[in-house]
């Protein structure tokens, strides 16, 4: 089985949000500025919760900020 892996593109859109720093946007969703480069170097995953707040400050859909895609080595989901 592949490891899953949930990718985002956060980077391009604080750039295109005024250059946002991860700070701003940590202190917009109420998390350390720690976990939003974990989520940017997709070290980890972020509750549904937070990745709907974080979608909700680029004014854009959960999939416009997250997207899902299987490893290789498995095709079944």
């Amino acid at each position: 089985m592949g490891k899953k892996v949930i990718h985002n593109n956060i980077r391009q859109l604080r750039f295109s949000k005024d250059e946002m720093t991860q700070q701003q946007l940590a202190d917009e969703v109420g998390v350390s500025r720690q976990t939003i480069v974990a989520i940017e170097k997709e070290k980890y995953s972020p509750s549904l919760e937070l990745a709907f707040r974080i979608a909700r400050v680029f004014d854009r859909s959960l999939e416009g900020v997250f997207f899902y895609q299987q490893g290789e080595g498995n095709n079944n989901e």
